[in-house]
């Protein structure tokens, strides 16, 4: 193993240096950076230009240059050294000063709708395979293919339009019609009842359940002003966590694990204890306090998960630890939806909470709640944007690959000897879907990547994506390789963790 990720990192660095060499060059001889300089009246315009061709080696050879920018970058593999030195750009201004605030902003774009495309694509995957040629499965085909054909803008520019300011609008009355109401309704019935396999009467009590709780919760939200206050509350705090363990325990153990079952429960109880007994903590809370909570669950859970496990204590304590990590996101998630309304009635944000520019509101202030929620507007649309564009090829990937497997010989086998259908599908078909989707992850952060330069510019995030074009405009090569070192390492590795996820999830891979 040692001696094939050495090979790949060796293999890898020469491929960046040589691809960065190609794009040096294309991007020294795509224009003139004097340009502007030349074509200028400013009486000091012959100085400027001594001083920009002096900051920028112009009057050196592009290979000697490149070689300049190589050894300066260079010193950025240096541990400690704090001798990082990425060159200035066009207006004398440090490359590694511009560099942390831009990646800041694309790296929580970028994480936010890989991870979502893989949940969501890999859910509507599983039961599009379980549902093959149903009805459901068609209806997803078509959205996933026709989500697939959008341009990135497009899709961007029709989120602004009518999530963004439609919501918007609403917010200034926010009252559901009975009519929209209804047709929410029926249509949350028939994606369940889709969803769900069994004969017509089964499938007819799910419509009619689902159809009627949903019709429930919209007319809560309109009786209770919930869309002005928003919050989940003692009641829908534990009815969730209890959902959360009763699924965690459904998927990992079966409902008949009494042991997992207690697991599950004991931590639903300890979250309803900590809505009631850390309210006040919240309220003075840093983030480095949410963090050391959120660990504080996670141990909880863990240390339940041992205490109860008995005979199978690994498998209780990814239980414990699952369902206390998710439990504490609803608390979490709890107190930001309480600070809402001081967020929307704050005179920066003007009554408009939903954000279609930039990644913060320039004159907001206010505690970590009311930023965080600031950051969450801000980045909400670029990230389902960005999410849309990815979810088609993860959706079918997962499709084809639980189709594929579900039809092997040892699918067959393992349900001859009478296991039940969750451990045929969760430990035997779903492992070895998942292999595939290996590459595509890999691949696909590519394809994100430069989705985000074209979110970035519709959003106007001040990203990685507006750093590279801005900077391609003025000639500018030292923020243009900044950006390329930066998206291609996160690629090299992205590729390296990829092949180095087939030996864990086939055992007859071997990197030697």
């Amino acid at each position: 193993m040692l001696s094939f990720i050495v090979r790949r990192i060796f293999v890898s660095a020469l491929l960046l240096l040589g691809a960065s060499f190609i794009m040096y060059v294309l991007t020294a001889i795509s224009g003139d950076p004097l340009e502007e300089l030349r074509i200028s009246r400013d009486p000091n315009r012959e100085q400027l230009i001594l001083n920009r061709t002096e900051q920028l080696q112009l009057d050196l050879p592009i290979p000697l240059r490149y070689l300049s920018w190589l050894g300066a970058a260079a010193q950025c593999l240096i541990p400690f050294a704090k001798s990082c030195d990425l060159g200035v750009n066009i207006l004398n201004q440090q490359v590694t000063e511009l560099l942390p605030l831009a990646l800041s902003s694309t790296i929580q774009l970028i994480t936010g709708a890989t991870v979502l495309a893989i949940i969501v694509g890999i859910t509507i995957g599983i039961v599009s395979a379980l549902r093959h040629n149903s009805g459901f499965d068609y209806a997803v085909t078509f959205v996933i293919f026709l989500l697939f054909s959008m341009p990135a803008f497009w899709i961007a520019v029709l989120l602004k339009e009518f999530v963004a300011i439609g919501f918007n609008d609403f917010l200034s009355e926010p009252m559901i019609p009975l009519g929209a109401i209804i047709g929410i309704a029926v249509a949350a019935g028939f994606i369940w009842q889709a969803m769900v396999a069994g004969p017509v009467r089964r499938r007819m009590s799910v419509f009619g359940g689902s159809t009627a709780a949903t019709a429930a919760l919209l007319l809560f939200f309109n009786f209770s002003d919930w869309f002005s206050d928003p919050g989940l509350g003692p009641v829908m705090i534990a009815v969730s966590a209890l959902g959360i363990s009763v699924l965690t325990v459904g998927l990992i153990a079966g409902f008949q694990d009494r042991r997992a079952m207690l697991t599950g429960l004991i931590n639903a109880g300890l979250a309803v204890v900590s809505y009631f007994s850390l309210q006040n903590l919240f309220d003075i809370s840093s983030w480095g306090t949410i963090i050391f909570l959120g660990l504080g669950a996670l141990a909880v859970g863990v240390l339940t998960g041992f205490l109860v496990g008995g005979d199978d204590r690994a498998m209780n304590m990814r239980i414990g630890g699952i369902t206390a990590g998710l439990s504490a996101g609803l608390l979490l998630l709890d107190r930001f939806m309480q600070s809402w309304g001081d967020y929307a009635s704050n005179r920066a944000i003007n009554g408009r909470p939903i954000a279609t520019i930039g990644s913060s509101t320039p004159t907001l202030d206010g505690d970590i709640w009311i930023m965080g929620i600031d950051t969450f507007t801000h980045f909400l649309l670029p990230t389902i944007s960005l999410t849309l564009i990815s979810l088609a090829g993860y959706t079918r990937y997962v499709r084809s690959g639980m189709l594929d497997v579900l039809d092997q010989d040892y699918i067959r086998t393992a349900r001859a000897k009478g296991l039940d259908e969750r451990t045929v599908i969760v430990r035997h078909a779903f492992r070895n879907a998942l292999i595939p989707l290996a590459t595509l992850v890999a691949a696909d952060i590519g394809a994100i990547i430069g989705g985000a330069i074209i979110t970035e510019q519709v959003f106007a995030i001040s990203g990685m994506g507006q750093l590279f074009i801005r900077s391609l405009g003025n000639v500018d090569p030292n923020p243009v390789m900044a950006y390329f070192v930066v998206i291609a390492i996160v690629a090299l590795i992205a590729n390296l963790v990829a092949d180095l996820s087939y030996a864990a999830l086939d055992p007859r891979v071997r990197t030697h």
